[in-house]
């Protein structure tokens, strides 16, 4: 990497820990609960958890992805289960938390990753009420319903620690197009907020993740983003293992909290700032969808 590379990386990421001892001092024998680890973010932290020790459950709903994932890490003398699963539907993740507590005990360690990114205009969504019934499911009310179904066991046994892998979009101001997926996101990551010093009473840890882009399949349709300095999944997955070694109770960019600051202070200039940069881009596509 570049020096203006690694320049750019401290800037604009979150801080990030390879360090394989001090990972499986933490995770090995451990029962760690991976959600959305069929690809992506999910996929490299599983792996990572794996090779340092820990038995590791697959959640997604790609059984053929999950179940080729489990094999590999089997075959190369690690421990998975995948348990396939819609995370959006409340009854297939009830039952998905009581079969975890039962094969496995409560996990030591969940890690809630599985996320769906949705970017569209408003005019876009008139008549697609689906798009909130799917980031809501998966970024909201999925992740609630399986700590709802897996904390009374780990609560009861006073150990834990849940990891959220959240987003930045989530702490500053709304952006267009991103209305559904911020609101989502956000929602999940406020109760996780409410309800932490009630899991911290009892034992239990929760470390928030605001990460920054992260360069996956769920980002890759956004031609924007393309070339915006990022991080792959592996890197993204030594932040969740910085998470689990040192169990903060966030991990964020340093530019983040000057940020929010900001905006909250700023707001007026701000949201007049986005209103007139929407106009511009707005105004910018229409000469393009004319000129094609």
């Amino acid at each position: 990497m570049s020096l203006a590379a690694k320049a750019i990386d401290k800037l604009v990421n979150p801080p990030r820990l390879d360090h394989p001892d001090r990972l499986r001092d933490a995770v090995s024998g451990a029962t760690v609960l991976v959600t959305g680890s069929s690809y992506g973010i999910g996929e490299a932290t599983a792996c990572k958890l794996a090779d340092a020790g820990a038995t590791v459950l697959l959640a997604a709903r790609s059984e053929d992805k999950l179940d080729d994932l489990a094999q590999l890490i089997n075959v190369s003398g690690g421990r998975a289960v995948s348990y396939p699963a819609d995370l959006s539907d409340e009854d297939t993740v009830t039952t998905l938390a009581r079969r975890i507590t039962d094969e496995h005990g409560p996990p030591d360690i969940v890690v809630s990753n599985a996320g769906k990114s949705i970017r569209r205009s408003l005019h876009q969504q008139y008549e697609r009420a689906h798009d909130f019934h799917r980031t809501i499911g998966i970024n909201y009310l999925g992740p609630i319903w399986l700590l709802l179904g897996l904390l009374p066991a780990m609560r009861e046994r006073g150990t834990g620690h849940i990891v959220n892998v959240s987003s930045v979009g989530v702490r500053v101001p709304p952006g267009p197009r991103w209305g559904a997926y911020q609101a989502s996101k956000g929602a999940f990551d406020m109760w996780l907020r409410s309800v932490a010093p009630e899991l911290h009473a009892d034992g239990i840890d929760v470390t928030s993740i605001y990460m920054a882009l992260i360069h996956t399949r769920m980002t890759a349709p956004t031609e924007s983003l393309r070339n915006v300095p990022g991080l792959d999944p592996g890197q993204a997955a030594d932040i969740v293992a910085k998470a689990i070694i040192e169990r903060p109770r966030t991990i964020a960019p340093w530019w983040l909290w000057p940020a929010e600051v900001a905006t909250v202070l700023l707001r007026t200039p701000v949201e007049r700032a986005t209103q007139l940069w929407w106009r511009r881009a707005n105004d910018s596509d229409m000469v393009e969808k004319a000129e094609e």
